[in-house]
């Protein structure tokens, strides 16, 4: 398959918000280095902005990021502005914010509602742009969001943010999100053989009520925030060569599998692996595939 012939849209699309995008997206976390944050060595900013611009070229029209994403040398977000500014218009650019990360890279405390804002700001300053199409709030173990949503639902109405979503949430969060303010997309871990029950009430829960689910780690398994696993159950290699494909494909197919509102955003800094990722949106599994790794999926956890 050539990347003349691969487009983000195969898979099908999703509106999130008032924009229709393909549900294969990109994810930036690892552009910035050869593993997140500040795990591994930085990245080559010429290949990093070269694998921004091939993504666009192969029709992602959705993109997710965060001011948290940088190494010691590159940041995600000026990654970005430099690749893509000015922005083609029907890109959509998501961000995240409440995790505090200082610029030693080390994490600190949850940011409180009052400092949102200056998150806000710190993401559109990086990025150059007036306003964000998509801001999630990332919940960092506190009980209950109401005050740090209630507070990027005065940004929304400010203008500074279009659209809202919620990140690393339980069902009980997203009713109390949408008592204060409209959500589109719940980004919370999951992936074939990470399991977690609340997560898959969540799932249903936003299928259910037509609200995007957008799951990261979808490829990475147990390696998290370190790359795509390499540990593969027998069902997903039986796949992969059945399809000719990677079981990081196929790991990405079966996670689109799981509703027309599930949206990916693999995160890759390698130009080949972008092509692979984007790729996978195209592959369709059979109800027997399906059902193998389904049961496989079901014994994790």
């Amino acid at each position: 398959m050539t990347s003349e012939r691969i487009s983000a849209h195969a898979a099908g699309t999703w509106k999130l918000g008032d924009t229709t995008v393909g549900r294969v997206g990109f994810g930036t976390m690892r552009l910035t280095g050869d593993a997140a944050f500040h795990l591994g060595r930085p990245s080559d900013r010429d290949r990093s902005i070269a694998v921004l611009r091939k993504a666009v070229d192969l029709g992602v029209d959705h993109i997710d990021t965060a001011a948290f994403y940088f190494s010691s040398l590159r940041s995600a977000n000026e990654l970005l502005n430099s690749a893509l500014a000015p922005y083609p218009d029907d890109l959509l650019i998501a961000a995240k914010v409440g995790p505090v990360r200082h610029r030693s890279g080390e994490w600190g405390t949850s940011a409180r509602p009052e400092e949102l804002r200056g998150h806000v700001e710190e993401n559109l300053r990086q990025l150059g742009r007036d306003h964000l199409d998509l801001v999630y709030l990332r919940r960092m173990g506190q009980d209950s969001i109401a005050e740090h949503f209630g507070a990027l639902a005065e940004l929304r109405q400010a203008g500074l943010v279009r659209h809202l979503g919620i990140s690393a949430v339980e069902s009980r969060h997203l009713a109390e999100a949408q008592a204060i303010a409209p959500v589109v997309g719940v980004q919370n871990r999951y992936g074939l053989g990470h399991r977690s029950p609340g997560t898959e009430d969540l799932l249903r829960l936003c299928g259910e009520q037509g609200i995007a689910f957008v799951p990261f780690y979808a490829i990475a398994g147990d390696s998290g925030p370190r790359g795509a696993t390499a540990a593969h159950d027998t069902a997903v290699l039986a796949a992969a060569r059945a399809h000719e494909a990677s079981p990081a494909q196929i790991r990405l197919a079966w996670t689109l599998a799981q509703g027309p509102h599930v949206l990916a955003i693999p995160g890759t800094g390698d130009p080949e692996h972008l092509t692979e990722n984007v790729a996978a949106g195209s592959l369709r599994l059979t109800a027997g595939e399906l059902d193998r790794l389904n049961e496989a999926h079901g014994r994790a956890g």
